[in-house]
């Protein structure tokens, strides 16, 4: 069994952290810290992600099985979960999976439903990366430019790019494996599952991931759920308003605390 890698912070009741597509745990370094001061926070890289294994297979029931491995070794729980994106989808499907482990619940910036490829632009433009060619972070910074104008995109991109080895760069995402399996990540949470925990849903005000049309369908899914706006933030709500989130995650786990 392959064990997904994770970095461990503080001590308490165990608080795990999902990063979204084609992230990694030290997105989360910042706000994982902050959490750490109450809770035992395990910050996760997911399969094909960071410095967890690489497989040629990716899908939520993968995803899921590989949490519930983790879960198991390190013998937690009543975790907390709290998921961005495909993160996200992750937890929610762990708590429908598995509602006996999870305590309470957070998903950041995503619901349950379908949501139609859309990823294949930032695919083409790093599968045009030739490492061999692009033998430096500034050349790889230079192609990938041409390719993706959104600033903020591109920084969250190049902070994958690591010397594999002497004079050799790499992503440390599996490319060729999330190119493949593109079309998983916008899977929707299977039909007729539920989870009653408390669940707490963090939406960015100037996302459109989470629209006023797909409550129903949280609330058919998350029984005891809310729906909180983090104002002036997108999709990236945790980097974009560290602030409001943290304080709206703390609140919705306060009666933990006492």
């Amino acid at each position: 069994m392959k064990l997904l890698h994770s970095t461990i912070l503080g001590s308490g009741q165990p608080f795990l952290i999902l990063h979204g597509y084609f992230g990694m745990s030290d997105n989360w370094k910042s706000l994982g810290t902050k959490f750490s001061e109450n809770f035992e926070v395990h910050l996760i890289d997911q399969r094909n992600h960071g410095r967890s294994f690489h497989s040629d297979d990716f899908d939520y029931e993968l995803l899921v099985e590989d949490l519930y491995n983790y879960i198991q070794h390190h013998q937690l729980e009543y975790s907390i979960l709290l998921g961005h994106s495909m993160g996200g989808k992750v937890a929610m499907q762990f708590a429908v999976t598995y509602p006996e482990l999870v305590d309470k619940l957070i998903v950041a910036d995503i619901s349950p439903k379908f949501y139609s490829p859309h990823h294949e632009g930032i695919l083409a433009a790093l599968n045009t990366v030739n490492f061999s060619l692009q033998n430096t972070r500034k050349k790889v910074e230079d192609v990938l430019r041409i390719y993706i104008k959104e600033e903020g995109t591109l920084q969250f991109l190049l902070k994958n790019v690591y010397w594999k080895s002497k004079g050799e760069l790499a992503f440390r995402f599996n490319l060729h494996s999330l190119t493949e399996h593109n079309s998983e990540v916008g899977e929707a949470l299977p039909s007729f599952t539920s989870f009653e925990g408390d669940t707490l849903f963090l939406k960015g005000e100037n996302s459109n991931y989470i629209t006023e049309d797909d409550k129903p369908l949280i609330e058919a899914h998350f029984l005891n759920s809310k729906i909180v706006a983090i104002k002036n933030a997108g999709h990236w709500l945790h980097a974009e308003n560290p602030t409001q989130f943290y304080n709206e995650v703390f609140s919705f786990l306060s009666q933990l605390l006492c």
